[in-house]
């Protein structure tokens, strides 16, 4: 038992939460009892994905919702200057942190610092490995990386495919990486068709001019040894565009079908245009607003299982190396072209005009 200065509690460990369904946003209303102000740490570990803006913004607003107060930094991909940026913050007072890291191991040095000043700590979107972590929130990804590789299979069914990997110290790309691969070892045993993986590596970061490059390499190697490409399982729509670039100086673009996740913008608009088969849409709009609801409440002393209860989830465990962590798993959604306005419009994540401004200024 640990307990909480200021906002006092006990948070003990009871296992994970699921998630039965996230395509809505579950109507939940603020707590009701007048407590002084919280104060929550959000660090954020960059700007470089599109998507991270709206989770900050999300945040806030479900925050402010139930009085609390956000603080925030960005470590700009350093680790090191994230954990600064966490004892900073816990001199200042903050009642609870929520971390985006970057580097999942070395990230646990900010819980331990966070239990000796009696602070909680909620990992968002990605685990934080060999610590005494007491919450974590995120998407399905395994869940997301088979909804990548089937999206593709579906348009490519054989073939020579390529599986562009996330940063490899991230452990939900390897976590794609097992729902990339779950999907093609269940579609060659359902359809007796033969999918062949000529590379599956990883990339350093989830960075589109190293995918780019990377993919670029591969065109050139493979080109000279015979072999064509079909299909190319990107992690995320930054190296999706990255790998579609590289297409495309090669004359390849929207002949090899890629995949994405986050539905950005400009994959969106690929999507649209046919130079990118599918992405994985993730409301974070329900996942930032849960975050915010579990920050609150961790800092009021509420244990896991009564939050998950509060909020809707399911418990069960997650073992993140030194214990099970209780977690909440939200659903993703597969988005092609045929169903672009019936999810990434109809939410409101991106607008009908700018997601079809190019496709339909050429018609």
């Amino acid at each position: 038992m640990r307990i909480y200065s200021g906002l006092v509690g006990a948070v003990l460990v009871a296992g994970m939460c699921v998630s039965g369904a996230c395509a809505e946003e579950k109507a939940i209303q603020p707590v009701p009892e007048k407590k002084p102000t919280i104060k929550i740490g959000l660090l954020m570990e960059t700007y470089d994905v599109a998507r991270w803006a709206r989770d900050e913004e999300y945040f806030k607003k479900r925050a402010a919702e139930f009085g609390a107060e956000v603080i925030k930094a960005v470590a700009n991909g350093d680790q090191d200057k994230q954990n600064q940026q966490a004892d900073t913050f816990l001199t200042q007072g903050v009642n609870v942190l929520v971390v985006i890291p970057n580097n999942l191991k070395t990230a646990a040095r900010i819980i331990k610092s966070a239990h000796e000043k009696n602070v909680p700590v909620l990992a968002y979107d990605r685990l934080i490995l060999g610590c005494d972590l007491d919450m974590y929130v995120t998407f399905d990804n395994e869940k997301v990386g088979y909804l990548q590789a089937k999206g593709v299979l579906e348009k490519v069914s054989e073939g020579n495919y390529i599986l562009l990997g996330g940063a490899a110290s991230d452990n939900n790309a390897k976590l794609l990486r097992v729902g990339q691969l779950r999907a093609i070892e269940e579609h060659e045993k359902a359809t007796g068709k033969k999918i062949t993986v000529l590379d599956n590596s990883f990339l350093d970061n989830w960075d589109k001019e190293e995918a780019r490059r990377k993919i670029g390499n591969m065109l050139t190697r493979f080109k000279a040894e015979g072999k064509q490409i079909q299909a190319i399982v990107a992690s995320n729509d930054g190296t999706a565009g990255g790998a579609v670039a590289a297409l495309k100086a090669d004359g390849l673009d929207g002949k090899v079908a890629v995949s994405g996740q986050d539905a950005e913008l400009g994959a969106c608009q690929r999507i649209v245009e046919g130079t990118q088969a599918v992405t994985v849409y993730k409301p974070v709009r329900n996942l930032a607003s849960s975050a915010a609801e579990m920050a609150v409440r961790l800092a009021r002393g509420e244990k896991p299982e009564d939050i998950c209860k509060a909020i809707g989830y399911e418990l069960k465990p997650l073992d993140n190396g030194a214990k099970l962590v209780p977690s909440v798993f939200l659903e993703p959604v597969l988005v092609t072209k045929e169903n672009m306005m019936a999810t990434v419009v109809k939410d409101g994540w991106h607008p009908e005009d700018k997601v079809y401004a190019n496709k339909r200024g050429t018609e």
